[in-house]
């Protein structure tokens, strides 16, 4: 790709191979298109496959949008097996005999994993402690303690079980350790838990089904045509609402001014599009937002108030 080329702006549903770290991708990306603004919204393990959400260009600025999406997973736990990254990858630390568990036995020890509780994330995860990640602490044989964290799990369904080999799809809100589940289900049936395979199927409004492979990715940019597999910038912004806008009011926003818009629904944060699609930039509602006098660079009839520009973005989709 010629170095003069615009870099591209977008975001790609990679299915992640297995045994590439998040940021192995990240670089094979970054080569391929030919640009450093590349980055990932949300990591996976090695062990893991499934969709990688990866953002080029201007979409590195709404990566957070992106990881705020509700995950689902297939998991695979090997249980009578407890290791030191709760991955089938780690050094064992216990192995005991599975006792003989029914379909009943399971779905019963997995209810007790759905709805809101306290998990406590692997050692070996990337959670920072004093600035360092915990995996590289543990890795030099530290002792690393990791405070626990409320999370959200939505839905476990069992899908098999062949001991000692438990398939299950779980749903669940960002933040979950699908590696601390494994550990934790394994102890709640007295017989330890690790991971054995890990595959995202979905993150937010992306599923595995739409994803595309490092290898399409190449073909697409060898081609000069990179853009056929980019998803555009508004597609991180799906639980925000947009506020269409014309040239006028765009260029206030440019330049850091506030626009009028829509007082309702009463969200923090919107968004403004142009009519041929291209997001303007992140709008955050005047704090104490009283009703204003109408505005041309908005249609609407309902009471509006002042959007201020949060995130301007110089070139969109």
């Amino acid at each position: 790709m010629p170095s003069a080329a615009p870099p591209v702006t977008g975001i790609l549903n990679i299915d992640k191979p297995a045994g590439w770290t998040s940021h192995d991708v990240v670089g094979k990306v970054r080569r391929l298109l030919g640009q450093k603004s590349v980055g990932h919204a949300g990591t996976l393990d090695p062990l893991a496959t499934g969709v990688l959400l990866v953002c080029a260009g201007q979409a590195t600025r709404v990566s957070e949008y992106l990881m705020a999406g509700r995950k689902v997973y297939r998991a695979t736990v090997q249980l009578g097996l407890t290791t030191d990254t709760c991955d089938i990858e780690g050094a064992p630390i216990v192995t005991v005999p599975v006792p003989e568990l029914t379909h009943a036995d399971l779905a019963q020890a997995l209810g007790a994993f759905v709805g809101e509780l306290v998990q406590i994330p692997p050692a070996f995860s990337a959670i920072k402690q004093a600035g360092v990640p915990a995996y590289r602490r543990a890795r030099r044989g530290e002792t690393v303690t990791l405070a626990a964290r409320r999370v959200t799990i939505h839905q476990i369904e069992l899908l098999a079980w062949q001991p000692p080999l438990v398939t299950l799809d779980v749903t669940c809100d960002p933040g979950v350790y699908i590696r601390s589940l494994a550990r934790d289900l394994g102890a709640a049936l007295g017989c330890g838990g690790a991971l054995a395979g890990l595959r995202r199927l979905r993150s937010g409004r992306f599923g595995v089904e739409d994803a595309i492979s490092l290898d399409a990715l190449a073909e697409a940019s060898q081609a000069g045509q990179p853009d056929r597999c980019l998803h555009p910038l508004r597609a991180a912004l799906y639980d925000l609402t947009p506020i269409i806008v014309d040239a006028e009011a765009a260029a206030r926003l440019a330049h850091g001014q506030p626009i009028i818009g829509p007082a309702a629904p009463a969200t923090a944060e919107r968004y403004a599009l142009t009519a041929e699609g291209s997001v303007v930039a992140i709008l955050r509602r005047d704090v104490g937002c009283r009703d204003v006098a109408r505005s041309a660079n908005v249609s609407t009839t309902a009471p509006a108030c002042q959007w201020w520009p949060k995130k301007v973005f110089e070139t969109s989709q």
